[in-house]
């Protein structure tokens, strides 16, 4: 086991599957199992989660919605994610918590980072939802807030392709794929791995970035054992 503790980042895309939209339980149902895979290593695994499959902020404030209030109604399909996410990660026994920036007592605990850390160190999975809580920051950001928060080892980014490339390798077929890059370069190139508040944070704290496919099963523990797969931003 390469990695002591972990920071997973989802996106709300990842749970809609070929859907394209709300929640698919046969995608969620294997994302759960690839996370039990890998808790079973006794990795300390904590997880950010986006909402972009139920509500986009950034879209909606483009057609004139309020960003501040899309933002907030970005935040709360993020708890909804979670909440399925912790669905099924608990039928396999895998105890779980979601903490959420947000303060809902009945459905989520609110996010104490002591507590937090207090979990992972019992063996508990930790969603984070609800992102930073504040209005104008991705869930990327709050990915990089939680990880440097809980002290994790690494931010494992998962995607829909297997790494970074230097243009789109779905529109173009000599698209390279990069094993490694530093975060000045994906700064420079505008590559879209996180945002640029999000790999400022991981750079000013020399936090790594390991981004790899998400739908290719066993992907999650592989990168946790240290297997070379996928893109390291470090």
């Amino acid at each position: 086991m390469k990695y002591r503790r972990i920071l997973l980042k989802l996106s709300g895309e990842a749970l809609a599957g070929t859907n394209g939209y709300g929640i698919n339980p046969q995608v969620i149902e294997q994302i759960a199992q690839d996370v039990g895979e890998a808790y079973s290593t006794g990795v300390q695994i904590g997880i950010v989660i986006g909402g972009g499959n139920i509500f986009r902020g950034v879209a909606a404030s483009a057609q004139g919605m309020d960003r501040a209030s899309s933002d907030y109604m970005g935040m709360l399909a993020t708890v909804i994610n979670a909440l399925a996410l912790q669905d099924s990660l608990e039928k396999r026994q895998i105890h779980t918590r979601v903490q959420t920036a947000i303060t809902m007592a009945e459905i989520a605990e609110p996010y104490i980072r002591r507590k937090a850390i207090r979990h992972l160190e019992k063996g508990r999975i930790v969603i984070f939802a609800g992102g930073t809580g504040n209005p104008y920051f991705t869930t990327d950001t709050a990915a990089a807030l939680r990880a440097m928060e809980i002290d994790a080892d690494v931010i494992m980014k998962a995607t829909k392709v297997d790494g970074v490339y230097d243009k789109d390798p779905m529109e173009h077929k000599d698209a390279k794929k990069y094993e490694k890059l530093n975060y000045i370069d994906v700064l420079k190139q505008g590559l879209k791995i996180m945002d640029s508040t999000a790999i400022s944070l991981c750079m000013d704290n020399k936090l790594p970035i390991i981004t790899f496919n998400l739908q290719k099963p066993g992907n999650i523990l592989r990168v946790v054992n240290g297997e070379a797969i996928g893109t390291i931003v470090t």
